[in-house]
């Protein structure tokens, strides 16, 4: 038994130091050398236990109330089961045993004790740093999906403006869309308030909300291209023409390099097909049935366009690629043609254009641009890479659009 008391007592300075979190260290527990120092002259074991367990309750008792003013607040926000309350209450019940062994001269048991809570305030203390870093980043993720809706709500605005024109009912739309919006709304002064428990039970609020929102959208829709089925047509038939070209295009070249390009083939096919038959009844001036047949043969469609998609991005990441052998020269371009886009979409606002969505797109181009340069001076160029490809790929979407409207 003396051996074992003798090998505790050796440890108790290294232990200490690993136990106390290091900021509540910084913040009161400078008298350590101090202390250290004075064990020198104590020769009597008993009084070297007494001394230990004097500074390790005194440690102790600040340990608790620094834990006790962290974990008190949000106590009852956490479930009875959870790492942070479990050893907490462990931690709390060792203090107390602690103190008591410490007032009635139990200096060994007491040393153990400390030792133990202090252990256990660790893990809590720990558990509650990493559960305020989930708490962050979930926090910023709702913050920055909710600022991503501003478009969509933009253009639930724009479609209901739309269909009003065309005599369509956009009751129950109008409805849901203000819904909506005052349930995001809540969940932005949730955040604002700092009270993320219940800006996160709000947020599964408004994406229920959107979620009908989002089918009576696609209803209004579906009434406004059979309104406009001449136009909404003749704006598949275009499109589905250059699609093919891109297509066949990508297909030689790819033959020639040896690549396989059975899959796109298959989907050119399937699409040329519908495409054929779609035109027919275009020519005809059957627009409402060339509307539902392509309606009907919705996969056909989407997956060719998902395959010209990846055709063009393969495309600009080639671009982006025989860019960045000289990235001052990259960013120089970049540069400029943000500026000349920046200006073209002044132009067309003062026409009368709607440029919302395009100044957004540009402004996501910049920024991942800077955020870009920033990983290149880290020296982290593959994260810098995959921040170009966005730039590149905003740029694009932002001159298509300028080209479309000029």
């Amino acid at each position: 038994m003396g051996r074992m008391k003798a090998f505790a007592l050796a440890l108790v300075a290294l232990l200490v130091g690993s136990l106390v979190p290091l900021g509540l260290a910084a913040t009161g527990m400078n008298n350590t050398a101090n202390t250290t120092g004075s064990y020198a002259g104590v020769t009597d074991n008993a009084t070297r236990e007494m001394v230990i367990a004097e500074n390790l309750v005194e440690k102790l008792q600040r340990l608790s109330r620094f834990a006790e003013d962290r974990i008190k607040p949000m106590e009852d926000k956490l479930p009875e089961n959870s790492t942070i309350l479990t050893h907490y209450r462990l931690a709390e019940g060792y203090k107390e045993k602690a103190v008591k062994e410490y007032s009635d001269g139990g200096y060994y048991d007491s040393i153990l004790d400390s030792l133990t809570a202090m252990h256990h305030y660790k893990v809590a203390l720990s558990a509650l740093k990493d559960t305020r870093e989930k708490v962050q980043d979930a926090r910023e993720r709702i913050r920055m999906e909710i600022e991503r809706t501003g478009e969509y709500f933009r253009f639930v605005q724009r479609t209901i403006s739309m269909a009003e024109r065309q005599g369509i009912d956009v009751s129950n739309l109008t409805a849901l869309y203000n819904e909506t919006m005052e349930a995001y709304k809540v969940v932005l002064d949730d955040l604002k308030a700092g009270d993320y428990e219940k800006a996160k039970a709000d947020y599964e609020t408004a994406r229920e909300k959107r979620a009908l929102l989002d089918e009576e959208l696609r209803k209004v829709h579906e009434e406004l291209a059979y309104a406009n089925a001449d136009k909404v047509v003749k704006d598949f038939l275009t499109k589905g023409e250059k699609g093919m070209e891109i297509a066949k295009k990508a297909i030689e070249a790819g033959n020639e390099k040896g690549y396989n390009t059975t899959e796109l083939q298959e989907r050119l096919d399937a699409f040329s097909e519908l495409y054929n038959r779609v035109k027919a009844l275009a020519d005809d001036g059957k627009y409402r049935d060339a509307l539902t047949l392509i309606m009907e043969n919705r996969k056909t469609v989407d997956e060719f366009h998902r395959a010209i998609e990846f055709v063009l991005r393969k495309g600009r990441e080639r671009e982006l690629e025989e860019k960045l052998k000289d990235i001052h020269a990259f960013l120089g371009e970049m540069n400029s043609r943000i500026q000349k886009d920046g200006k073209a979409l002044r132009e067309l606002k003062r026409k009368g254009v709607d440029t919302r969505g395009a100044e957004m797109r540009l402004r996501v181009a910049v920024q991942e641009l800077r955020i870009g340069v920033d990983l290149l001076r880290a020296r982290k160029p593959m994260d810098a890479r995959a921040h170009f490809a966005v730039a590149l790929d905003e740029l694009h979407q932002v001159e298509e659009f300028i080209l479309a409207h000029s």
